[in-house]
């Protein structure tokens, strides 16, 4: 998502082919520049389930979109060339654009189910924007990462210094 989403102009269909790669798509991994469009026209749609306030507001925004974006419920070995798992796509075939919005909803969907708590957030740094996924248990996360948390609690530490050196 972070990738589709935070440059402009699109990324190049080179980059999201790479990452793809880098995340276990089987070749042959052929992206377009209409691919990379669709795929950022399902990102943006998928952050609002990242910025959502609390919980009931998080499933509001996916169960949308699993209403607009995904086909039935099906199982997929992809031809035989990998282990049964669940889809939501119209097909093995399915445009990436489509594929990445119904793959991300559905494991937003059972990061729901099993967790009781949002997803994930974005990031609370100034200029960030990031999105991040929580996996862990305990106090939920503000940041996508421990530089920005640091970043910020620096930045914060030297604004109260400077509040009381005057």
């Amino acid at each position: 998502m972070n990738a589709l989403t935070r440059d402009d102009p699109l990324p190049a269909p080179e980059r999201i082919a790479g990452l793809l790669r880098e995340h276990g798509e089987d070749e042959p991994v052929i992206v377009t520049v209409e691919d990379v469009a669709r795929m950022r026209e399902a990102a943006l749609a998928l952050r609002a389930v990242f910025a959502a306030e609390g919980l009931d507001a998080a499933v509001a925004e996916l169960n949308g979109l699993l209403a607009r974006g995904s086909g039935p419920l099906r199982l997929t070995a992809h031809g035989g060339s990998g282990p049964w798992h669940p889809h939501l796509d119209t097909s093995d075939d399915a445009p990436w654009g489509e594929w990445f919005l119904a793959s991300s909803c559905l494991c937003l969907a059972v990061l729901v189910w099993e967790r009781q708590r949002p997803p994930g957030g974005v990031c609370a740094a100034p200029g960030c924007g990031r999105v991040y996924l929580s996996l862990g248990s305990g106090v939920p996360r503000r940041y996508c990462s421990r530089r920005c948390a640091t970043r910020e609690r620096v930045a914060a530490h030297r604004r109260a210094r400077a509040g009381g050196d005057r």
